[in-house]
């Protein structure tokens, strides 16, 4: 058996397990984020992940800026990129404000609505970490945020914060530099090279230990929410976004790299599926990542150019999974309240979506605190009418966990996907001797 194939398997094999021993050993009894179980699986998988992503980021964007070489060909690279995230992202939104408005979850028997409402909204007011996130969310202050990431002071800082933006701006520019420094500057191209290589091993080395991080991850979620709580008012809900999610993944993004990328899009698909179960378990593009690249290299015949630049880049800016999720999430709340929407204000639920996805983290539950944007965007259009309450958000945050492993799911994927289609514009060739 192949070592993918292997690893496929015991991901899966970690996943049902980790299923069942939540549901039937570990639900009913009070589990929190300190659990044993997240515990561990922080310390198995999460932790090693996300200490990787830094370093990984400003050694994959370098080395794969300085094989690029050529300014225009790196042009051609990040315009196409940049178009592909926003058009999917676009895609992805208006699908699932289409569907929350077709099958209109949120209409609930009154009474049904009153006892979901005052639930949500207790659920809101308990959860003290996320109201403090949400206070004072606004569309002017998350780009604000945006730019001064985009454009910091100290990159120490920005990596001892977790902050990737900031970091590929810089790797982008110091690649170009090297790359434009000739002869001068051969040893830190070949550093760049080499730690890059040495980085990749040593996640090879930690992807070994997914499918423990994973059984232990998902049974602490399992156990945790129940699967008996997927049914219900709520059910309606979730089946919107699950059924949108299955549409932009299995049906948009395929077609989409079918045309762009030449290439069998589910056989790719399957190749990149230790990445799509990575994602699913641990809840986080930005952990995932090193596995992303990995993966998308070895196994899906992307391009160490195009896979060193897109993949870091959608980790942190394309996400079409929440993006979806936040249309019909915000939507389905509205309808809830028995607040209607006209078309109007259903266009400015797919823009600002769209537009706040680019904001939100790649961590778990980072599209709720955003949600909060597009939810001021549409109160404020509303005028003198009833407007909807941030503790709204309450209502969905019991299932959150289980629609945020899907989302992210397909947010890897739609990176995975761009980075493959990008490797017909920048595709590997064989080194040349410098002059």
């Amino acid at each position: 058996m192949k070592p993918a194939t292997l690893l496929t398997t015991l991901i899966v094999t970690g996943m049902v397990l980790g299923a069942i021993v939540g549901q039937f050993a570990l639900h009913g009894s009070e589990i929190g984020g300190d659990h044993w179980t997240k515990v561990a699986g922080d310390l198995v998988l999460i932790r090693p992940l996300k200490l990787l992503v830094i370093p990984l980021v400003l050694f994959s964007v370098v080395a794969g800026i300085t094989r690029i070489g050529d300014p225009r060909k790196l042009g051609r690279l990040g315009g196409a990129t940049l178009v592909y995230y926003f058009a999917t992202m676009l895609i992805a939104v208006t699908i699932g404000t289409a569907l929350v408005t077709f099958f209109d979850p949120g209409s609930l028997p009154p009474d049904v609505q009153a006892s979901v409402r005052a639930g949500g909204e207790s659920a809101f007011a308990a959860d003290a970490s996320l109201s403090a996130k949400v206070d004072a969310k606004t569309m002017g202050g998350t780009w604000t945020n945006i730019l001064y990431q985009l454009i910091p002071t100290n990159i120490v800082s920005e990596m001892s914060a977790g902050r990737p933006l900031g970091i590929i701006v810089f790797a982008i520019g110091l690649g170009l530099a090297l790359a434009a420094g000739g002869e001068r500057t051969r040893a830190a191209r070949e550093f760049f090279d080499a730690g890059f290589e040495g980085l990749m091993t040593l996640i090879q080395w930690v992807v070994w230990l997914t499918p423990i991080g994973v059984f232990l991850l998902v049974a602490w979620t399992v156990g945790r929410i129940g699967l008996e709580n997927v049914t219900g008012p709520l059910g309606g809900y979730m089946g919107t976004v699950l059924l949108g999610l299955l549409i932009h993944g299995a049906i948009v993004l395929p077609l989409i790299l079918r045309l762009f990328g030449r290439v069998r899009p589910f056989q790719f698909m399957g190749k990149m599926k230790p990445a799509l179960l990575t994602a699913f378990g641990t809840d986080s593009s930005s952990a995932t990542l090193p596995v992303t690249i990995e993966t998308a290299i070895d196994e899906g015949e992307c391009s160490e150019q195009a896979g060193n630049f897109v993949l870091p880049l959608g980790a942190t800016i394309n996400m079409d999974g929440t993006a979806l999720y936040e249309a019909v999430a915000v939507v389905f709340l509205f309808q809830l309240y028995g607040i209607e929407l006209e078309f109007g204000q259903l266009i400015l639920v797919v823009v600002t979506a769209t537009l706040a996805a680019v904001g939100a983290a790649g961590i778990p539950s980072a599209g709720l605190v955003t949600m909060v944007i597009v939810i001021a965007a549409v109160n404020g259009s509303l005028g003198d009418a009833p407007t909807l309450p941030v503790a709204a958000i309450g209502v969905i945050l019991g299932v959150d966990r289980i629609l945020d492993m899907c989302r992210t799911t397909v947010n890897v994927w739609g990176d995975a996907v761009g980075a493959r289609i990008m490797t017909r514009i920048t595709p590997d060739t064989p080194a040349t001797p410098e002059a």
